[in-house]
């Protein structure tokens, strides 16, 4: 069996799984628990499929599962395994009607993200449709990736740091300023770790594209969607931070979104 029919019979389990999950505990976040383990497996299915044989694959199946962990032990940490469900879904749920909900469920934070999982890991099926060859390309690619998931890794800590010192602020009774990190990299970016997480997507493509010997690949709909996805986040993200912290929109107008850059103008140093 082709490794690609193997992929989609574990998605659509995968899937299934998840429908079935939200249904019985009326929690939506289940694609959130398993979003970081998916596209592991799948990797690895590819790899496998070419015998753990082929160097592109065997590095391209140990970089995503380094993703993998990273992003696991990140979501673990802040209580994503807990029976927590992320406060998103619940803002659209009281914006909707059950139906609507249902609907919506079913259909993008099932299917579509599901969908998505596949896509992004499908330079993998490309990678064992060329196999052979490792070169110079190959090893630029895999240190870029490395260096995207090192700056994701900062970008969480520094985020997590944050909060721990907002949450002592808080429980020591003191109002703490600023409510929101513009310090470290998100002096640069209001979102890091959306940048760095959709690189090391881009990446994974771009090892596609090498085994391909092309850029001009079907499979960058994964990285394309994945960016779309992360880009819908941010506004959906920033709306509820915005309604919350009014000052946000200072630090909207002086910092870049997601792609880090220089600050438009200075930024007031707040030591904490």
């Amino acid at each position: 069996m082709s490794p690609i029919w193997v992929v989609v019979i574990v998605a659509a389990a995968v899937s299934s799984l998840c429908w079935i999950a939200s249904l019985v505990t009326g929690d939506t976040s289940w694609v959130d628990r398993i979003w970081s383990v998916v596209p592991v497996v799948y990797m690895w299915i590819f790899a496998g499929a070419a015998g753990f044989d082929d160097m592109r694959l065997m590095v391209m199946a140990v970089l995503t599962t380094l993703w993998g962990i990273r992003l696991t032990f990140n979501f673990a940490r802040r209580g994503g395994y807990t029976g927590t469900e992320d406060y998103r879904w619940a803002i659209l749920r009281e914006r909707m009607s059950s139906w609507q909900f249902a609907a919506f469920n079913l259909l993008f934070i099932v299917i579509y993200q599901n969908l998505l999982l596949v896509l992004i890991a499908l330079p993998g099926y490309s990678a064992f449709e060329h196999q052979g060859g490792f070169g110079v390309a190959d090893v630029v690619i895999a240190v870029l990736f490395l260096c995207a998931l090192v700056g994701e890794t900062v970008a969480d800590q520094q985020q997590w740091d944050f909060h721990a010192w907002k949450n002592a602020e808080t429980a020591a009774g003191r109002t703490p300023s600023p409510r929101f990190n513009t310090r470290g990299l998100f002096r640069f970016s209001r979102h890091p770790n959306y940048f760095f997480e959709i690189a090391q997507w881009w990446l994974i493509f771009a090892f596609g594209a090498v085994a391909a010997g092309s850029l001009w690949q079907w499979t960058i709909i994964g990285a394309v969607l994945l960016t779309v996805l992360f880009i819908g986040s941010t506004v959906l993200t920033e709306s509820v931070t915005l309604s919350k912290y009014p000052e946000y929109a200072e630090y909207q107008r002086s910092t870049s979104p997601i792609v880090p850059w220089f600050p438009r103008r200075p930024q007031q140093r707040l030591a904490h």
